[in-house]
């Protein structure tokens, strides 16, 4: 089994910052690309970004400029630093890993997700 755990959500006011973390542990022998999706209330779930091992980050449009997705491969990690954040940021933030496990498959995983909240 492959567990995905994120951190770092909550309430900032527009303009202002935050941090996601989401650590994947379990049956893993590595991991192709990390991201994050987002879904808000009525809405589907969006791509945010996303970023393979060691190549180029993907950034939906709404957010470029704004936030970054890097990750640490020794911790399995990846993160979604979110600066200038507005109220339409609002949503329950997912990350999403591709994973080859030890049985030797590739599978998606998604976090349980983390609520962030930009309002005044």
């Amino acid at each position: 089994q492959v567990q995905l755990v994120e951190s770092g959500g909550g309430l900032a006011q527009p303009g202002g910052s935050l941090r996601l973390s989401c650590a994947a542990s379990g049956s893993i022998v590595s991991i192709n690309t990390m991201g994050w999706y987002r879904q808000a209330p009525g809405k589907q779930r969006e791509f945010v970004a996303s970023m393979p091992p060691g190549g180029t980050t993907h950034y939906a449009d709404s957010v470029k400029g704004r936030f970054t997705i890097s990750r640490d491969n020794a911790k399995r990690t990846v993160y979604l630093q979110m600066n200038s954040l507005k109220p339409e940021d609002t949503a329950v933030y997912y990350c999403t890993s591709k994973v080859v496990t030890t049985s030797l498959r590739i599978e998606d995983y998604w976090g349980q997700g983390t609520q962030v909240t930009v309002s005044s």
